[in-house]
C-alpha cells in the first residue's frame, strides 16, 4: 500500500469505526427503550421528531439564544481567567505550590452547593449562570496550564530574561506557545465543564434557556422533551469536544516534529 493510499485508508477507518458506534449505540438505546417502555425512555426515532418538534417552537430560538449567550461569555471567562492565571501560578512556583491543593479541594466540591452562595452574590439573571459556568470550568484551565508551564524546558525562561522581555512578552512570545497543546487540552475539559455549569445555573434559577427548558420537562414528567433536548446538547458537546480533540492532535504532532 501506498502512502498516498494509507493517508485515504486512515479517514475511511476512522469513518467506519465512527459510524459503526453510532449504530451500536442506537441499538443499545433503543433496547433500552423495549426493556424499559417507551414512556420511560423514548427510542431513537421518537426522541428525533420531539426534536424536530422542539426545534420549531417558536420559543426554542430565544430560549437557545439565551443560553449559548451565558455560555460563551463564561467559556471566555474560564479560558482568559484559567490560562492567565495557570501562567502566573507556573511562573510563580511557591504560589503554585499553596494554591495547587487548595485548587484541587475546590474541583473536587459538588458546585452544586455553592449555588447559593452565588445567587447571594449575583442574583437572578444572565450573572449567576455565567459565574456558575465559569467556577465550573476555570480549574482545569488553570491546572492544566500551571503543570504545561512548571514542564517546559527551563532555557526557554532563561533565554527570556536574557533578552530582557517583560513579563507580557515572556507570557506572549515564550509561555504560550511553549503550553499550547497542554492549554487546549484543559480548555477540552473546561468547555464541557462550563457547558454542565451554565445548563445547572438555568436550571435552579433562571426563566429562560435550555437547563430551564429541561428543568419544566422534569417537572412535568414529559421524557420525550427531556431525550430529545438531551440528545442535542450531546451532539453539541460532541462534536465541538471532537474538534478540539482534532486541534491537540495537530499541535503535538507539531511540537513533536
Amino acid at each position: 500500500m501506498t502512502p498516498g493510499m494509507k493517508k485515504r485508508a486512515g479517514p475511511a477507518r476512522h469513518g467506519g469505526d465512527a459510524l459503526l458506534l453510532i449504530v451500536v449505540m442506537a441499538l443499545l438505546w433503543q433496547m433500552g427503550s423495549w426493556l424499559l417502555g417507551a414512556d420511560a425512555l423514548p427510542g431513537p426515532w421518537r426522541t428525533l421528531v420531539q426534536v424536530q418538534r422542539e426545534v420549531s417552537d417558536p420559543d426554542f430560538g430565544a430560549n437557545l439564544a439565551e443560553t449559548a449567550k451565558a455560555f460563551l461569555f463564561a467559556l471566555v471567562l474560564a479560558i482568559v481567567g484559567g490560562v492567565l492565571a495557570g501562567l502566573y501560578l507556573g511562573v510563580r512556583r511557591l504560589a503554585g505550590d499553596v494554591m495547587e491543593p487548595v485548587l484541587i479541594a475546590l474541583y473536587s466540591i459538588p458546585k452544586i452547593s455553592l449555588y447559593p452562595v452565588i445567587l447571594l452574590m449575583f442574583g437572578l439573571g444572565i450573572s449567576a449562570k455565567v459565574a456558575f459556568g465559569v467556577i465550573h470550568g476555570i480549574i482545569p484551565v488553570v491546572i492544566f496550564t500551571m503543570t504545561a508551564v512548571r514542564n517546559m524546558r527551563p532555557v526557554l525562561l532563561r533565554s527570556a530574561r536574557s533578552y530582557r522581555l517583560t513579563p507580557w512578552q515572556t507570557a506572549v512570545h515564550v509561555l504560550v506557545p511553549a503550553t499550547v497543546p497542554e492549554i487546549v487540552a484543559g480548555i477540552r475539559i473546561g468547555f464541557a465543564l462550563t457547558l454542565l455549569g451554565t445548563l445547572l445555573g438555568e436550571m435552579f434559577a433562571s426563566q429562560r434557556g435550555i437547563g430551564h427548558l429541561l428543568m419544566l420537562a422534569i417537572d412535568r414528567h414529559n421524557p420525550p422533551t427531556i431525550m430529545a433536548l438531551a440528545l442535542m446538547l450531546f451532539i453539541f458537546a460532541t462534536v465541538i469536544s471532537i474538534g478540539l480533540l482534532q486541534w491537540d492532535r495537530h499541535l503535538r504532532r507539531g511540537t513533536s516534529t
